[in-house]
C-alpha cells in the first residue's frame, strides 16, 4: 500500500500533519489495521457507529436495493425504502413530526431545515422573519449557513467573510454556568428574541444535550419547556438538531423526548444509518410545511442525492434492526453502566468533570479542579490526549475552546449501542492508560 501521509499519499485528508492507519475491517465496536492492530472506536467513528461493524442485514438490504435501481431523482420519483423509512420515523417519534425530507449529512440537514423555516415565514405572509438566534457553545455543521450558526471561533476566524450574522446566546453549561444564570434558565433565549425583534425572527436552533461543543452536557430539565413556551409566544420556530444525540444515542430515539417537548423542525445525521452511508433527515410537521404547500408548493432546496433509495435503504434497515433489537432501551440500560464506571475518572489528576446522557459521554480536563481554570490552549492538552489513546488502542473525539471560546479541552464518548461491560470496563482503563501518557508527554504535573 501507498504511504499515508501528506504528501507521499495521493488522498486529501482534512489531517495533513500526520500518517493515519490504515483501516482494513471493523468487528463489532473493534477496528483492525493492516498490521492486525486492534482499536476499540469508543466514539463510533465522529458519532456514527451506532450499531457496530458486520451487521450484515443492513448491508445486504443496500445491496438487494442497487440491483433494483441505483438512483432516482427526487423531484420527479418517489421509491419505497424512502417511503417506507419516513413511515418508522413517523412512528418513532417525536409525534406531531410527520414529514420527512431525506439528505446525506447533518450539515446539509441544518441547511435545510434554516432554509425551511424562512420559506415558511415567506409563504405565512411574514417575510421579515429572517433571523437566526443558536447557541454558544455549539456546533450545527460546516456549510456557511450552518457555520454560521456554529461557535467556532477557529472555523468562524478563517471564513468570517462569507458567513451570516446569527446571535448567539450562551448555552446551558452546567458545570461552567450559575444555577440560576439566564442561559440556564432559558431566559437568555427571550432576551434574544426581544432584542432583534420578534417580527424579525424565523427560528432558534439548539442541541438538546450538547455534542462535542459542551462536552455532552445535559441542560436543566425545564430548559426546554422555558424554551418552547418562549418560542410560541413570540413566534419563533424551534429546530432540535439530533443529528449527533438522534437515533437513540442518549437512550430515548430523540434526545428532546428526555424534555418533554415537541420542536417544530428535527434534523437526524450520522448514526441514522449507523454510519453504513451518508444520510440524513429534516423532520417536520403540518404546521411548518402547510403554508409551502397552499403556496410555491415547493420547498426551495435541492440536493442531488435526496431521497436516494440507496442511502434511504440503509437508512431503513438500520432503524428496523435498531428497533427489532430494542437497542435504544439497551442503550439506556448500558448507559447506566457506562456512566457509573467513568465517575472513577473523577479522581484522576486534571479531570474537571465527567458527564452525559445514555451512551453519549464527556471529560473535561482543567489546569485547576477547584477554580476550573482550563489548560492554556497552547499546550493542546486534548490533541495530547487523543493521541495517547490511539496509542493505547482507544478511538475518542475531542473537542477545544469550549471553556472561554478559545481555552477549554474535553473528549467525547459514544461507543456503539452494541457495547459490552466488559468493553466499557476496557475503555476506562485505557483512558486512565491515555491519562498517564499525556502528562508524561505535555510535562503536566500531578
Amino acid at each position: 500500500m501507498p504511504a499515508r501521509r501528506y504528501p507521499e499519499t495521493g488522498v486529501f485528508y482534512r489531517a495533513l500533519d500526520r500518517e493515519l492507519p490504515l483501516i482494513v475491517r471493523g468487528e463489532g465496536c473493534w477496528l483492525v489495521d493492516d498490521e492486525g492492530r486492534r482499536y476499540l472506536d469508543a466514539c463510533g467513528g465522529a458519532y456514527v457507529a451506532n450499531l457496530g461493524h458486520g451487521v450484515s442485514a443492513i448491508a445486504d438490504a443496500v445491496a438487494a436495493q442497487l440491483r433494483k435501481v441505483a438512483y432516482v431523482n427526487g423531484t420527479a420519483f418517489t421509491n419505497e425504502p424512502a417511503e417506507l423509512l419516513a413511515a418508522e420515523l413517523r412512528a418513532l417519534g417525536p409525534k406531531g413530526l410527520d414529514f420527512a425530507y431525506f439528505l446525506s449529512s447533518g450539515s446539509e440537514a441544518v441547511e435545510a431545515a434554516f432554509k425551511l423555516a424562512r420559506q415558511h415565514w415567506v409563504e405565512s405572509g411574514r417575510p421579515g422573519k429572517h433571523k437566526l438566534i443558536a447557541r454558544a457553545p455549539g456546533y450545527h455543521g460546516n456549510t456557511l449557513l450552518a457555520l454560521s450558526a456554529s461557535a467556532r471561533g477557529h472555523y468562524k476566524k478563517m471564513f468570517g467573510p462569507w458567513l451570516a450574522p446569527v446571535s448567539m446566546i450562551p448555552a446551558p453549561y452546567p458545570y461552567r454556568r450559575a444555577p440560576d444564570s439566564p442561559a440556564m434558565t432559558a431566559a437568555a433565549l427571550e432576551d434574544a428574541i426581544l432584542k432583534e425583534g420578534a417580527d424579525t425572527v424565523a427560528a432558534f436552533i439548539a442541541e438538546p444535550v450538547g455534542g462535542s461543543s459542551t462536552g455532552a452536557s445535559v441542560p436543566p430539565p425545564d430548559y426546554f419547556r422555558r424554551v418552547r413556551e418562549i418560542c410560541d409566544r413570540h413566534d419563533v420556530l424551534f429546530i432540535a438538531d439530533e443529528v449527533l444525540s438522534g437515533s437513540g444515542r442518549t437512550g430515548k430515539w430523540a434526545a428532546i423526548e428526555h424534555f418533554g417537548v415537541v420542536p417544530d423542525i428535527m434534523t437526524l445525521g450520522k448514526g441514522l444509518s449507523g454510519g453504513y452511508v451518508p444520510l440524513s433527515a429534516v423532520l417536520a410537521g403540518k404546521k411548518v410545511i402547510d403554508p409551502i404547500a397552499r403556496g410555491s408548493g415547493s420547498l426551495q432546496h435541492a440536493q442531488t442525492f435526496s431521497h436516494s433509495p440507496a442511502i434511504c435503504a440503509a437508512g431503513l434497515a438500520a432503524v428496523r434492526y435498531i428497533r427489532e433489537h430494542q437497542l435504544v432501551e439497551r442503550c439506556a440500560r448500558m448507559g447506566v453502566v457506562l456512566h457509573r464506571k467513568l465517575d472513577a475518572l473523577r479522581d484522576l489528576p486534571f479531570v474537571g468533570d465527567v458527564r452525559g446522557l445514555g451512551l453519549l459521554a464527556g471529560v473535561e480536563f482543567v489546569a485547576d479542579k477547584k477554580s476550573k481554570e482550563p489548560f492554556a490552549r497552547g499546550r493542546k492538552f486534548a490533541e495530547s490526549f487523543v493521541a495517547a489513546a490511539q496509542d493505547a488502542g482507544l478511538v475518542v473525539w475531542p473537542n477545544v475552546g469550549h471553556a472561554d471560546g478559545e481555552n477549554g479541552d474535553l473528549v467525547m464518548l459514544a461507543p456503539p449501542f452494541t457495547v459490552t461491560e466488559a468493553e466499557i470496563d476496557e475503555i476506562v482503563s485505557r483512558l486512565k492508560t491515555a491519562l498517564d501518557r499525556t502528562l508524561e508527554k505535555t510535562n503536566v504535573h500531578r
